[in-house]
This record gives C-alpha cells, sequence and structure tokens, in this order.
C-alpha cells in the first residue's frame, strides 16, 4: 500500500513548483481550514488571500469571526487555494498550504507592508481594514499538496514556495514606488505583459505586486501572474527586465 501511495506522487520539478506560484499568486481567495477550539473539529471558511513578497499568503479578518478565534488558540491551518474552471471541477489544479497563522501587530514594519500589498490586491477591503476589529495574518507555509489535475500531484516544502535572502527587504522597500510609476506612465507596457506573456485577453490591465520571481496584474475581477524570464537577483534589476520584456513582447506580437 505504502508503495502504492508514493507512486500516485510525482517527483517535484520545476514545473510544478512555477504551477504552486501562479496558483497561490494568482489567489483573490481562498478556503481556510481551522481547528474549532474545545472541539478540536475542522471548520474551514473563505477568506480573501493576497501574498506578501516573499511569497507567504496573507488574509485579512475580523477578530469576531470564528475563524481568527480558532488561529489565536491554535495557529495549525490549512489555505486551498485554485479556481475550477469550466467542466469537471476535479480536473482543474488547485493547492493546499500546510502552514501556521502569524498575527502582523499594527504599527509594525511587516504589518504596514503587508496591508499594502493586501491592498493593492484587493482594494475593496479598504472599507473595512482600518477597523480596530481587523487583523492581517501571514500564514507561514510548512508544506504544501499541488494537483495539478488527474494523476498530477506533487509534494512541496517551504523552500520551493517561499523567497530568502536580501531582495525580499530591498523589493519590499522599492515596490510602490515602481508599481504607481509603471500604472501611472507605462500601461501600455502592462497590457503587453499580460497579453503576451500570460496570454490573458482583455484591457485595463493594472500591476499590484513585484516579487523576485515575477509579477501580479489585474483587471476587475480578473488577475494574472507573469513570471520573469530568470528570478531577479538585485531589486534594481527590475527596471531593467520590465523594459526587455516590453521590447520583446511588442516586437514578438509584430513579427
Amino acid at each position: 500500500m505504502e508503495d502504492r501511495k508514493k507512486d500516485v506522487i510525482r517527483e517535484t520539478d520545476a514545473e510544478a513548483i512555477r504551477l504552486a506560484k501562479t496558483l497561490v499568486r494568482s489567489a483573490r481567495f481562498g478556503a481556510l481550514a481551522v481547528i474549532e477550539p474545545g472541539t478540536g473539529a475542522p471548520l474551514a471558511s473563505r477568506v480573501g488571500v493576497a501574498t506578501d513578497v516573499d511569497g507567504a499568503p496573507l488574509i485579512l479578518v475580523s477578530m469576531l469571526s470564528a475563524h481568527t478565534g480558532a488561529i489565536l488558540a491554535d495557529p495549525r491551518c490549512s489555505l486551498l487555494v485554485g479556481e475550477p474552471g469550466r467542466g469537471d471541477a476535479l480536473a482543474h489544479p488547485r493547492l493546499t498550504l500546510v502552514c501556521r497563522a502569524v498575527r502582523l501587530e499594527r504599527g509594525s514594519s511587516g504589518h504596514a507592508n503587508a496591508e499594502r500589498r493586501y491592498l493593492n490586491r484587493n482594494p475593496k477591503a479598504k472599507l473595512y481594514a482600518g477597523l480596530g476589529d481587523f487583523s492581517i495574518f501571514r500564514l507561514e507555509p510548512e508544506r504544501a499538496s499541488l494537483n495539478g489535475g488527474f494523476g498530477k500531484a506533487y509534494l512541496l516544502d517551504r523552500a520551493d514556495l517561499i523567497t530568502a535572502g536580501p531582495i525580499v527587504e530591498a523589493l519590499a522597500a522599492s515596490e510602490q514606488s515602481a508599481l504607481d510609476h509603471m500604472n501611472a506612465d507605462h500601461l501600455d507596457a502592462i497590457a503587453v505583459y499580460a497579453q503576451h506573456f500570460a496570454k490573458s485577453a482583455g484591457n485595463g490591465w493594472t500591476l499590484t505586486g513585484f516579487d523576485a520571481d515575477g509579477m501580479d496584474l489585474v483587471a476587475g475581477d480578473e488577475t494574472c501572474r507573469v513570471f520573469f524570464p530568470s528570478p531577479l537577483e538585485t531589486a534594481d534589476k527590475l527596471r531593467h527586465v520590465l523594459v526587455d520584456m516590453a521590447k520583446a513582447g511588442r516586437a514578438a506580437d509584430h513579427a
């Protein structure tokens, strides 16, 4: 039986890691599973989702919610992301992250950056993000299970999902100014990123986040993920990569 179980799990490769990162970076919401205090029963709820610069999921939740009380009592939780499309819902990829929830204290640098990224992704949350009974939690991934569709199961660890190193802090410090500049002055380039690199239809795309691996875009309720040709080594490489990608996308579209 154990051998059969091992046979079901494929070897984790770069393609699987890329799909997993795409699912979590593209998510607007997810199913949060917690342990109900007192009973130990599983409790699942839908939550809005964004990601921190390093890739950790972020949630903004009311302290009055049952799932918030549960993760304060026991930080062990899991988050399921991945939206079903047409046809059989089980044929579409999804990712379950096994995490420990960490509440970010207001006034801390970590909270300010997380709130900024969360509201970039979920601007309607500005209506209640500042209320005293709402808190942001980082869900620190410990491992994950990726189902890429029938017969495509993978196990991932934290290092497969989370970016480490000085670039995380450097990008966090410079990210918002880069986003503001691109969204104000270079919507044409952003359209190239979405339409050429992500093969996403439609117009009105704007940027919501940069990280070492790529960028996140939205157009209304639609999201897409664009990866850089290779991960950034330093934050000051971002501008050069964006310029080169815009040129390459335009050239390919006019070839």
